[in-house]
């Protein structure tokens, strides 16, 4: 089915006026990403970022409400004109301890801007109706700014969420996966290793069975599904059995219905352990996680027609590989969503690392930061003006819903 067939003909001008405002708009963006770049923020203390982009989006007349969820640098942005649907352009802006930018969330954030603030220079010359809505998103990286959004109500109401993510491939969507940590703490006997060796029962020795049984398990699991462990206790001197160990496991899944499956696997290889080395275990799952993202090609394909024009084509994911995930996939989960890639750095590269983070503030990163500015803006227009395109977004996301994809 292709939903993109003469995308340009009805909407041609709105789309060249779309364009033109975010191509006007180039240094300015350009200016706002590489403040974000050299002053990389960590998960929920991006202040600096929060106030620039709110007061960008304040000058251009939207609506802006800070703290939203209660969260400090979380923010709401709408510019509405009249009824109509409502799209939500999601801005990230936190960044990695160490690393910087090495995520490119500085692009993420500039190009929803951009696209925001396009949408709203047309929408005053009385162009559609609808509500353009900014979304400051923090703490991608760690703590889940999103998830928090989604469960205090913020996209009730949104008929499309659209963002995109710089990396190392031209992907019309990212396939992520679905993620959580869980910690395993074993309980065994103080005792001396050489004076009393048999009164001691050795909780380290039991999560180390942990880890190898992981390791040999994690060959058989399914696509997508994966176990990373560190130990975070395991005693605190050589010359006593340790009574306590405790290790700290990330796992993700293809799909959150496969990550809960595989959290209570690992619950019954501790179970396991601690019955064959006499310890007691106890098994904590840290909050729900991120779930899997949920792409809706309907808009994911539109997006893709529209950065065509930049000299930008995406491709499916290659099978099989799995970048990572993202909090985005709690907002998937609720309404129609795209999380395309757009590659700041060739095949073979990898984000989160300093090459990455030098990519986020090159003349590519500043291409792929305009050319994505454009297709969400263009994109956006679609939903708030296609109630067709609408319609057939929200039938796709029921058909995923209900086939648990």
């Amino acid at each position: 089915m292709d939903d993109t067939a003469d995308v340009e003909d009805p909407s041609a001008d709105l789309y060249r006026r779309l364009r033109r405002e975010c191509r006007r708009r180039a240094d300015e963006l350009w200016a706002v990403s590489s403040a974000l770049h050299t002053h990389p923020e960590l998960a929920y203390e991006e202040h600096h970022a929060a106030s620039l982009l709110t007061a960008e989006l304040r000058r251009a007349g939207f609506t802006v409400e800070r703290g939203a969820a209660g969260l400090d640098t979380a923010f709401l942005a709408r510019a509405a004109r009249s009824r109509g649907r409502c799209v939500a352009l999601l801005l990230e802006y936190d960044a990695l301890p160490g690393l910087g930018h090495a995520c490119g969330h500085n692009l993420i954030a500039a190009a929803g801007l951009g696209a925001a603030l396009a949408l709203r220079a047309v929408q005053v010359e009385e162009e559609f109706e609808g509500t353009v809505f900014a979304v400051g998103t923090p703490a991608e990286e760690r703590g889940g700014g999103k998830v928090v959004l989604a469960e205090a109500g913020v996209f009730d109401g949104v008929d499309a969420a659209l963002m995109f993510h710089p990396g190392v491939h031209d992907w019309s969507w990212a396939p992520l996966t679905a993620q959580t940590q869980v910690r395993v703490g074993f309980h065994g006997r103080a005792a001396h290793p050489t004076g009393d060796p048999t009164g001691g029962i050795d909780a380290l020795a039991a999560l180390v069975q942990l880890f190898n049984t992981a390791a040999v398990v994690s060959r058989r699991l399914p696509p997508g599904s994966h176990v990373q462990g560190i130990v975070t206790d395991g005693g605190v001197a050589t010359n006593m059995v340790p009574a306590y160990a405790e290790g700290l496991f990330g796992l993700r899944a293809a799909t959150s219905t496969a990550l809960d499956a595989l959290v209570a696997d690992v619950g019954r290889w501790a179970e396991g352990v601690a019955a064959a080395t006499g310890t007691g275990v106890e098994v904590t799952r840290l909050g729900r996680g991120y779930a899997h993202f949920r792409n809706n090609d309907v808009l994911s394909d539109r997006f893709g027609r529209h950065i065509a024009g930049s000299g930008i084509r995406l491709t499916e994911p290659v099978p099989g590989v799995f970048p990572g995930s993202s909090d985005i996939g709690d907002v998937s989960s609720r309404v129609p969503a795209i999380h395309p890639f757009v590659a700041i750095l060739g095949d073979g590269a990898s984000d989160h690392t300093p090459a990455f983070a030098r990519a986020a503030a090159s003349d590519r990163g500043r291409e792929v930061m305009l050319a994505a500015a454009e297709a969400l803006a263009c994109t956006a227009a679609d939903v708030l003006t296609d109630s067709g395109l609408a319609d057939r977004a929200w039938a796709r996301q029921r058909e995923k819903a209900a086939a648990g994809l």
